[in-house]
């Protein structure tokens, strides 16, 4: 498959590092190397952003809420990070949501949610469920509308956000407007043609993956 020479270039930069391979290192040595390879990039300006906890079925539930200029109340994003379910946080995807503030002119919580392998499922799930809809239950004092809340992530946190809007739909609220799936891991069938075809080559591995 031809590669944009944008993504050569990131590969092959990746590796050039000649850091060993994601699943030969156990969860807590992935996430150092995976915080240590994250590009210094400093994220866009937006209005505001507030740290703080919101009540989760395991504890409190840290949150990051980005706020664009202008008057609400605003539609609202709640983002879900990507990284396997293992990996990543809210900081890893701060120039994520502050772009996206800023672009979709909304408010965008990002959840960060309890990882695996610590916490197996379903922890991320229950977690990114409880924030959401402690959201639409604060849409008042957050000022945002509580008829445009969507739900999105990359990878796993595109796997989350459908999970939150299936869950919405069962258990009867809050009511999703959107879902923003970036890659979304919606089927955990490894022996695809998709999964074989690129299985090599293109970073994330399928050796990754099982991981």
């Amino acid at each position: 498959m031809p590669i944009d020479p944008q993504a050569r270039t990131v590969l092959e930069a990746m590796a050039g590092l000649g850091l060993p391979a994601y699943w030969t290192l156990s969860a807590e040595e992935a996430r150092r190397q995976f915080e240590a390879t994250r590009p210094p990039i400093p994220g866009e300006p937006v209005a505001r952003v507030e740290d703080r906890t919101v009540p989760g079925p395991g504890g409190d539930i840290p949150i990051r809420i980005y706020t664009p200029e202008g008057g609400g109340p605003f539609p609202v994003l709640v983002f879900f990070h990507g990284g396997g379910w293992v990996l990543g946080n809210i900081s890893s995807h701060d120039n994520t949501c502050r772009l996206l503030t800023n672009r979709a002119r909304c408010k965008v919580v990002s959840v960060d949610y309890r990882l695996a392998p610590e916490h197996r499922f379903p922890a991320a799930a229950d977690d990114s469920f409880a924030a959401t809809a402690w959201v639409a239950a604060h849409a008042a004092e957050l000022d945002i509308d509580p008829s445009r809340i969507a739900v999105g992530g990359d990878s796993a946190g595109g796997n989350l956000a459908a999970v939150v809007a299936i869950m919405a739909r069962d258990k009867g609220g809050p009511r999703i407007a959107h879902q923003l799936l970036i890659y979304p891991v919606t089927d955990f069938d490894l022996t695809t043609r998709s999964y074989l075809e690129n299985a090599e080559g293109y970073l994330l591995t399928k050796e990754w993956m099982d991981w």
